[in-house]
């Protein structure tokens, strides 16, 4: 018998590709999910089965989903929540479906996050906060969220997507999972960078090459999806591979087979791939820059790594790791209480690779046993002096913006925007009602 403290989704997608990452996605949140690929299933199945909520697309190929949820009223029947799937051209339906009575829509290309927040709140249906609380990442809430969720991913997502700025620490959130996972902590880790590897060379660094596959290919070479076979593969700055590799690595991705430049022959890759960006991929596929299905193909699961500046908690909680690392290496130093302020009222636009890189160089070349502000930046980065008055007036300041930012990315959801910044609901509303910050839409 099934669980009914389950929510049980019925999934209205003919479109396989997206349909596998939906039912992984949903899968992975906890749900039971029923995936018809036809009109004609789904109308039988959603008049006999009790649905939490139906997620579907308007375009099927023996109807449409507008047909199933208006043929259902006809019945006079008592329907679950319906959200359906559109594409920008079909809009005005979606519309005029709510006024009939559907619950919510979603325009592709969509971000999975929102829609599992969608369907989540139709289903009255909330993931349990993890008790583990000994986060290796930081101990801002965004990132204790982030650790929280990761043993379950290193148990259960073979393919994942990190996005965030550069320096934000997303390979080492990559090898956190590595590490997470216990059938792969003795398998490879293998890192690539997309990017830095030229377009002319990146299908052979990616899939590898036989014998005279090319001028100067004097025997032939595992590429790393081969490397990291039974392990880990990271793909780092994948929203930076060409439109041509995109098509092939698509097939790696979906299939996990690779052909070996200059090659006929199949070979089976069985690895966690993993993905990372500093680029908006949606963006990217609605100006035709990046596949639309290699996008739904690796953006099952997605983690969203906030900049440095958004979890000011993370700064000298971060410093202080890097100076323990010199001390290791015997340059034992400390922070002043001016450094430290230096420090929370930087911007940090390389985010937690620079403030490595000011940890360790003040280290090197500071002779005494304290780190001042001029020691940690060079000319010109050094932020203002400010005394414990100004310091506190600075980053409430800091605090406004960013709250004034991130209701403006989430079109001023307050919902979203406690999520983006890690805290929670009513959190936020106190610190909107202190800052006098009026909700935005």
């Amino acid at each position: 018998m099934s669980n009914p403290t389950i929510p049980f989704l019925c999934l209205i997608e003919d479109d396989e590709i997206m349909g596998e990452s939906l039912l992984d996605r949903f899968e992975l949140e906890g749900y039971r999910v029923d995936w018809h690929r036809t009109a004609q299933s789904a109308l039988a199945a959603v008049g006999d089965k009790d649905y939490a909520a139906v997620v579907s697309d308007i375009r099927l190929p023996d109807g449409s989903g507008e047909e199933i949820f208006i043929r259902l009223l006809e019945r006079g029947l008592s329907l679950p929540p319906f959200l359906f799937i559109t594409g920008h051209g079909s809009i005005d339906r979606a519309v005029a479906l709510l006024k009939l009575g559907a619950a919510d829509y979603i325009t592709k290309p969509f971000d999975l996050d929102q829609l599992v927040e969608k369907v989540g709140a139709l289903c009255g249906n909330r993931v349990s906060p993890c008790e583990e609380d000994n986060c290796r990442l930081g101990i801002s809430p965004a990132m204790r969220k982030i650790a929280q969720t990761l043993p379950r991913l290193a148990l259960h997502a073979p393919t994942l997507l990190i996005t965030g700025e550069s320096g934000v620490g997303k390979e080492v959130i990559a090898r956190e999972i590595h590490r997470l996972d216990p059938s792969t902590t003795i398998r490879p880790f293998v890192a690539v960078n997309c990017a830095a590897i030229s377009e002319s060379l990146l299908e052979a660094e990616l899939f590898g090459h036989e014998k005279g596959a090319f001028t100067g290919a004097t025997r032939a070479r595992k590429g790393v999806f081969e490397q990291a076979d039974g392990g880990t593969l990271f793909l780092d700055e994948i929203g930076d591979t060409p439109l041509s590799m995109q098509v092939k690595l698509l097939r790696a991705v979906q299939e996990r087979k690779i052909v070996r430049v200059g090659g006929n022959t199949e070979i089976a890759v069985n690895l966690r791939l993993i993905c990372a960006t500093h680029r908006d991929l949606r963006k990217m596929v609605e100006e035709g820059a990046f596949r639309e299905d290699l996008y739904y193909r690796i953006h099952v699961i997605q983690i969203k790594v906030p900049p440095l500046r958004e979890r000011r908690e993370d700064i000298l909680w971060f410093a202080q790791r890097f100076l323990e690392e010199q001390a290791a290496k015997g340059e034992r130093k400390q922070l002043s209480r001016s450094g430290e302020e230096a420090l929370l009222g930087h911007a940090w636009p390389g985010n937690i690779r620079e403030l490595r890189h000011a940890i360790e160089r003040a280290s090197i070349l500071t002779p005494g046993p304290l780190l001042e502000p001029e020691a940690l930046f060079e000319e010109g980065e050094q932020p203002a002096p400010v005394d414990n008055k100004e310091l506190g007036s600075y980053l409430q300041g800091c605090e406004e913006r960013y709250i004034r930012d991130a209701l403006a990315r989430n079109d001023g959801h307050l919902g979203r925007t406690a999520e983006s910044l890690g805290i929670s609901r009513k959190n936020l509303w106190e610190k909107m009602k202190k800052l006098e910050i009026s909700s935005i839409g």
